[in-house]
């Protein structure tokens, strides 16, 4: 499974990709998390053209949802974004990390699918009790075990740096130090990262239950294989 991170932003480019090294055409399945922050990023880059009044389409963004002065944005022609609740930033006491009933985001987002939360209000959030490094790390690997449930092959998630931090430090332990270091580096901000989760579990298996099954890929291991034929053609077979 190939799944493509984003880290939120503050929406500085609205809907134009322009600026953004992006090519959101294979991405079939599109995950936020539950906040202004994140769905409006979402809609943004991965979203459609500017919107116009349709009787059979659902704008992704009305114009200026929460006081973003930015236009509203179309889903037509364009895969579901939907919102998680797993992939939410650390959870408790700041109120930056506080999201709005559901209600207020169906109406500020209207094609965006909220079918996943279980309730209206923010039940998880707390105002005196704050989520340990530990269970922000918990919840992030519930949140990749869901992710294994999904048919798509890849998936764009729009969440927040400090869960993910704390989710892919989990991860890369049998690695050398430096790779894990890479994988757990903090994101900054509006970054995008491309990552393929392995199943260590179909290893040497010809039966493969994902995309990326944790065995070596039949075929050329490209660029590296390429570039050593290009060598030993150039050299000559006499050299």
């Amino acid at each position: 499974m190939k799944i493509n991170l984003v880290c939120k932003s503050t929406v500085q480019k609205g809907n134009d990709h322009s600026g953004l090294d992006i090519d959101c055409s294979p991405f079939l399945f599109r995950l936020a998390s539950v906040h202004d922050r994140t769905i409006q990023t979402a809609v943004g880059v991965f979203g459609g053209e500017g919107y116009t009044d349709r009787m059979d389409v659902l704008p992704l963004m009305v114009a200026n949802a929460g006081n973003s002065s930015r236009a509203a944005i179309s889903s037509l022609n364009c895969p579901p974004v939907i919102a998680v609740e797993l992939c939410r930033e650390h959870l408790g006491v700041h109120p930056c990390d506080k999201r709005r009933n559901i209600s207020e985001y169906q109406f500020l987002f209207p094609a965006v699918d909220f079918s996943l939360m279980e309730s209206d209000e923010d039940i998880l959030w707390k105002a005196d009790i704050r989520e340990t490094t530990e269970e922000v790390a918990a919840r992030g690997l519930k949140f990749m075990n869901w992710l294994w449930t999904r048919p798509e092959k890849e998936i764009a998630i729009v969440t927040h740096s400090g869960f993910l931090f704390h989710t892919l430090s989990s991860f890369g332990n049998d690695c050398h130090p430096l790779v894990k270091k890479e994988i757990c580096k903090h994101f900054a901000n509006c970054e995008l990262r491309s990552m393929v989760i392995v199943d260590r579990s179909m290893t040497g298996s010809d039966a493969s239950t994902t995309n990326y099954p944790g065995k070596i890929p039949a075929g050329l291991d490209r660029p590296s294989d390429v570039a050593d034929e290009k060598k030993l053609e150039k050299e000559g077979p006499d050299s």
